[in-house]
């Protein structure tokens, strides 16, 4: 079984929930390798999560260019790491960042890419991807036929699964390109105490109709 890179989303130095669904996801079609990309201080413990879901091994990259440029570093990073490790797919969180990063390492490799997958399973030509369409009126599979398979799996697409495995850590020194937007000025976001929609398995909305939140009851 070939080795699957997943790019781990982490914010705060946790590791978010997506990750792990693709770490979970990664088991099924080969060896899962995390890769972690600017965590700083917090890369030990993103790479003992990693391990705690099934990453046999763990690359770590760091340095300022993460922070203070968007997407291109991350760029270089994945797909250094995934040409010098061989890999047999390159799985990534489907967020706007996410699809831009698979998109850009998907043509540095030369690769075919999917979008918006929900479901992975092995091929004997490589990973097969489900993909919902149509507001799930249709089931679309497919796999990609020439190069590494790059594949963004939409959040929430399986339950994460603990499988402990080795998690042993390499750390890679990224050749950077350049030409990246860089970062000015950065905002914290204020948190609401409410659930991060984005990693929620159910969303129920309502409108004025509803009247209160008693509404809901129904």
């Amino acid at each position: 079984m070939g080795e699957i890179l997943v790019l781990v989303d982490h914010a705060d130095g946790v590791v978010r929930k997506p990750a792990l669904e693709l770490l979970t996801l990664a088991r099924r079609i080969g060896e899962p390798s995390a890769v972690v990309l600017g965590a700083g201080d917090g890369a030990a413990a993103i790479a003992a999560k990693a391990a705690e879901f099934g990453a046999a091994k763990v690359y770590v990259a760091d340095g300022p260019e993460f922070t203070d440029r968007l997407v291109v570093p991350k760029v270089d990073a994945l797909a250094q790491i995934a040409k010098a490790a061989d890999a047999a797919a390159v799985l990534v969180t489907s967020s706007g960042e996410g699809k831009e990063v698979a998109a850009r390492v998907a043509l540095r490799l030369g690769s075919g890419i999917i979008t918006d997958a929900v479901d992975l399973e092995a091929g004997d030509a490589g990973p097969v991807a489900t993909q919902s369409v149509f507001a799930a009126s249709f089931q679309v599979r497919s796999r990609v036929s020439h190069g590494t398979p790059v594949i963004t799996v939409k959040p929430n697409s399986t339950s994460p699964q603990a499988a402990p495995a080795a998690g042993a850590v390499e750390s890679v020194a990224v050749a950077f390109t350049g030409n990246a937007a860089t970062v000015t000025s950065r905002t914290p976001r204020v948190s609401s105490g409410r659930p991060e929609l984005t990693e929620a398995a159910i969303v129920v909305s309502g409108g004025r109709g509803v009247g209160a939140a008693e509404g809901f009851g129904v």
